[in-house]
């Protein structure tokens, strides 16, 4: 078993989680500045990716880019990883390959104190990458409580590149925010992932 083989029962069954659904709960979040690279970019590849209309477009032209751009608002002192292998317990099914890892720190050769795990929907179908991405986010704790450190809270995002759904782990609770935030307004993205990297979120 791996990350992409739960769904949000079977992780929520695994993990003995609590499941709390919440419409809005990061739209309190102020919105970061956008810069005007990412501006010009989002303008021209937004309509390409969704022309082509693939995972790899989507992941390549829209999630890549506002993502270091995150990178960009922290002086480049946090990490981004993509398509990397994270495998911290296998007998739980904790193996596998993220799409997206943002750690609070700023080595960049290997995963450390990952915070933020961004799953990329299949088939443009944004909850279907709920399972994989709780999946993921409990790895994040287990890995971070191995590595002693100190990270109250894992966060998760599942997206299509047009779409973002947020979501929060603590203490067992999964809260997952029904609310669709959308790339038309890309400073509101990039000031929730901040937030989450800060532990504000």
């Amino acid at each position: 078993m791996a990350y992409s083989d739960f769904t949000l029962k079977t992780a929520q069954k695994a993990f003995n989680l609590k499941i709390v659904r919440e419409t809005g709960a990061f739209s309190h979040i102020q919105e970061a500045p956008v810069s005007d690279l990412l501006a010009s970019l989002l303008e021209e590849n937004v309509p390409l990716a969704v022309s082509i209309n693939t995972e790899k477009a989507r992941s390549e032209l829209i999630v890549a880019n506002v993502l270091v751009e995150v990178r960009k608002l922290f002086d480049r002192e946090i990490s981004l990883f993509s398509g990397t292998e994270f495998n911290v317990d296998k007998e739980k099914g904790l193996t596998g390959f993220c799409d997206f890892i943002i750690a609070n720190s700023p080595e960049q050769l290997f995963v450390t104190a990952p915070v933020v795990t961004i799953v990329e929907a299949k088939n443009d179908n944004i909850m279907s990458g709920l399972g994989q991405c709780v999946s993921e986010m409990v790895a994040t704790e287990i890995f971070n409580l191995r590595e002693d450190r100190e990270i109250p809270k894992t966060y998760g995002s599942v997206t299509t590149g047009t779409a973002w759904k947020f979501l929060s782990l603590e203490k067992g609770a999964v809260r997952i925010d029904l609310k669709d935030y959308s790339i038309e307004t890309p400073g509101k993205i990039t000031g929730i992932l901040s937030a989450m990297i800060r532990q504000e979120a």
